[in-house]
């Protein structure tokens, strides 16, 4: 068994507004031949101390630009590392037996030292943390395939989706056949039975409401720089109904222990929103004549401390014409996901075109007292941290 010499070859999937990314990745091996192949989305949500007693959490995507130095493929093992940024790296082990192949342990690295992702910070260490990633049972001569969210728990909170991996390749081609992950497999059960009683009315089960109080106003602008003024601004409330399993819960973000952070780019800008329990981050797109909310990720950890994740790439939410700004002071209510209800209130948004720190005039604003509850179809390829644009002290791109 020798080490391998390592071909990388790197393609973004890219969506017509460079919003999603997958990092793709090809390793070969010293006869350069296909060896490992990758095909992902990766995500970390990272606390780490810039006080004593004050922390800040970070949300971290694998890019699309890396590199495999310390990668290797040989008969019954294999890992594949990632290395990005200024002393990051992911990697993951694989061991092999004669009919199927498994992941034994994820590795994530990261750099405090580095002032432009980690600003604060008072340590200047490289972090690792391991976690047992739930890949496993893998037919050899198949590719590992999930497009569902898998949450890794580490000391640094990861999620895994949109997967193709193959970590023995065999005859230096990628396998057409694929071992479906468990939360991809289609669940069957039996047509429940109805019992019809004649006397009874008819009832609907009502659309489950927020039974918290209504959120707090807050004001959240993107500053790009110590002597820059706001590039984006937006003031709204904001409550969140997600659904873990059966039970459903609501969360009101509190804007006086949120965090704002962001980028604002010539055709697309970011408002990240931070605090213990919820991260935000909202992505807006422009074209020549209209702006809106096109990607919406979400994670909130609850009390109970089992996190709960969920996107969508595929909106266009809270349309306005360039050089105006967007309001809705009414509630208003999205079905984001199959498990994320989005709730605002007195919204007033303006991601491109901000000058002297004031909203340009509202030209489109909700005309319904409370809005219908809409849904968007999940793409495959959404991305949770868009590819990079403008420099970030929080996003790591």
């Amino acid at each position: 068994m020798s080490r391998c010499i390592f071909l990388v070859l790197f393609l973004a999937l890219v969506n017509e507004l460079h919003l999603s990314h997958t990092t793709e990745v090809a390793v070969n091996d010293k006869d350069n031949k296909l060896c490992l192949y990758a095909n992902l989305m990766v995500n970390f949500s990272v606390t780490y101390e810039v006080t004593p007693n004050q922390t800040q959490v970070v949300l971290i995507v694998l890019p699309e630009n890396v590199t495999t130095d310390g990668s290797t493929c040989e008969n019954t093992t294999s890992t594949l590392k990632l290395n990005f940024g200024d002393g990051h790296s992911w990697a993951i082990n694989f061991t092999k037996n004669t009919e199927t192949y498994q992941a034994d342990a994820i590795v994530f690295a990261y750099n405090l030292s580095d002032s432009s992702f980690f600003p604060g910070s008072v340590s200047n260490e490289t972090k690792s943390v391991t976690g047992k990633p739930a890949i496993t049972k893998v037919g050899v001569d198949t590719y590992y395939s999930c497009k569902s969210e898998v949450l890794t728990e580490m000391s640094v909170t990861q999620t895994l989706y949109d997967v193709a991996l193959q970590a023995f390749v065999t005859n230096g081609s990628k396998s057409e056949n694929e071992t479906l992950c468990a939360a991809d497999i289609p669940t069957t059960s039996s047509a429940p039975t109805t019992v019809v009683t004649p006397t009874a009315a008819p009832t609907s089960i009502p659309t489950p409401t927020p039974t918290l109080p209504t959120p707090a106003t807050g004001v959240y602008k993107v500053v790009p720089g110590e002597n820059s003024t706001a590039c984006l601004m937006a003031t709204f409330g904001l409550q969140l109904g997600y659904k873990q399993g059966q039970k459903e819960e609501t969360i009101n973000l509190v804007p006086n222990v949120t965090h704002v952070n962001g980028t604002c780019g010539v055709n697309v800008s970011d408002l990240v929103l931070t605090s213990d329990t919820i991260n935000a981050m909202f992505t807006f797109t422009k074209d020549s004549n209209k702006f809106r909310l096109h990607g919406l990720n979400i994670t909130i950890t609850p009390a109970t401390g089992v996190v709960f994740t969920a996107s969508n790439t595929n909106l266009s939410l809270w349309e306005a014409t360039v050089g105006s700004s967007y309001m809705c002071n009414k509630e208003q209510t999205y079905n984001v996901t199959d498990t994320l209800t989005l709730y605002t209130f007195e919204l007033h948004i303006q991601p491109f075109g901000v000058k002297n720190e004031q909203f340009e005039t509202v030209l489109q604003s909700c005309t319904f007292e409370r809005m219908t509850t809409q849904r968007w179809k999940i793409i495959p390829t959404y991305s949770i941290i868009p590819g990079p644009r403008s420099p970030s002290p929080t996003l790591l791109k």
